[in-house]
């Protein structure tokens, strides 16, 4: 996606210029803010097809950010990832739960964060399934094209990566995937994140399905399963 629009929310001039280096050759339309409201900004003005998020900004923090971008019906489905210096599973969570994508922890590699956004644009332009587009496992259900997820008839709103996750998982029930697996199942082969970074994006899918949360399994040693209710 050589026409993309990559907005990067980062106060730190220093990491504002790496990026910028960094995706040099990537052919992307850059936008850089230094705060949260700046970012929104220019949201307005210009769009964008992928948000770069630091946590740690001056006045609307990372977080509020993300919460102010994913409350609008225009952005729901803008791919968001985090960039943030707070690597504790607490702290991430939090940001997968208020609709993130995807986050890398500081510091982090210019090119692991360009693959990221590599992988973030090519989910957002894959089409449906054309096999099959609805799934159904007792209450839950997902809406392939519509882009949508429902338990007992309540509208969920998980963020593309989860969206893609659930997906792998309905369309796959009963089957025992390692953590590789998925990795490649959802952001594609040589992808470049740690078995820990699929434990916290299944664990904030589980918290967000309610109930449903139950029937993503843990297989331990091995990986995760989606059981048929």
């Amino acid at each position: 996606m050589s026409k993309a629009a990559v907005l990067i929310i980062e106060d730190d001039p220093e990491i504002q210029e790496m990026l910028s280096l960094a995706f040099a050759g990537e052919g992307w339309k850059l936008y850089q803010a230094g705060s949260g409201e700046e970012g929104i900004g220019l949201l307005e003005k210009h769009g964008a097809d992928c948000v770069i998020l630091d946590i740690m900004l001056p006045g609307m923090d990372g977080l509020r950010t993300l919460k102010k971008i994913k409350a609008e019906s225009k952005w729901r489905a803008l791919p968001v990832i985090l960039a943030t210096a707070k690597g504790e599973e607490p702290d991430i969570v939090s940001g997968l739960e208020l609709g993130a994508d995807d986050y890398v922890v500081k510091p982090y590699s210019p090119r692991v964060l360009t693959a990221r956004i590599r992988a973030a644009l090519r989910r957002a332009e894959e089409p449906a399934n054309p096999e099959k587009e609805i799934w159904q496992a007792g209450k839950l259900r997902i809406d392939a094209p519509r882009h949508e997820v429902s338990w007992e008839e309540k509208p969920l709103d998980l963020s593309a990566t989860e969206f893609a996750l659930l997906l792998h998982f309905m369309s796959h029930p009963d089957i025992v995937f390692s953590r590789n697996q998925i990795i490649a199942a959802v952001h594609g082969p040589d992808y470049p994140v740690t078995d820990r970074s699929v434990d916290v994006q299944v664990l904030a899918l589980r918290k967000k399905l309610e109930k449903a949360g139950e029937l993503i399994e843990t297989i331990r040693g091995i990986g995760y399963r989606f059981r048929k209710p």
